[in-house]
């Protein structure tokens, strides 16, 4: 997805960071924080970016028990579960998304500029990307979600 470019900005649609949201509930934080440092930085290797896919898949990886606990339902999360549309719902998942994918998309942008220069032009780039990422998700969650019996 890195040769798209979806406005004049050259707003690129990251939707890797997908693969840290539908991590299962019982994912250790170790193995959440080393997942998404070798995903992120396998992505450096291939766009040559220098580390900003690592270092801004630590940050949604360290913020994601944080958000499941501010978004944990009354009952509590069921067993063996991820979270995904069918289990929780389009609300919840769409607040736990958008929440993680908007901290991916600023720290994403902040980390590529290395600048607070021109912070609100990259807190737009976020915005936008924010919205075509959770656009993708859920097309991606409808499409190929597991389906509750």
């Amino acid at each position: 997805m890195n040769n798209i470019s979806l406005t004049k900005f050259g707003i690129n649609p990251n939707f890797y960071v997908l693969l840290i949201l539908v991590l299962p509930f019982e994912t250790p934080a170790w193995l959440l924080l080393v997942s998404a440092f070798l995903m992120g930085i396998s992505m450096d290797m291939f766009a040559d970016t220098g580390g900003v896919n690592a270092a801004s898949l630590l940050v949604v990886a360290f913020f994601r028990p944080l958000v499941l606990k501010i978004l944990n339902p009354r009952d509590g999360y069921l067993p063996d579960s991820a979270p995904g549309v069918n289990h929780y719902g389009f609300l919840w998942f769409l607040k736990y998304s958008t929440i993680l994918v908007f901290i991916h998309s600023l720290t994403y942008r902040l980390f590529l500029k290395f600048s607070f220069s021109d912070f609100f032009l990259s807190l737009y780039k976020a915005f936008i990307s924010t919205i075509l990422v959770l656009i993708l998700i859920f097309l991606s969650q409808f499409l190929f979600g597991k389906k509750n019996n």
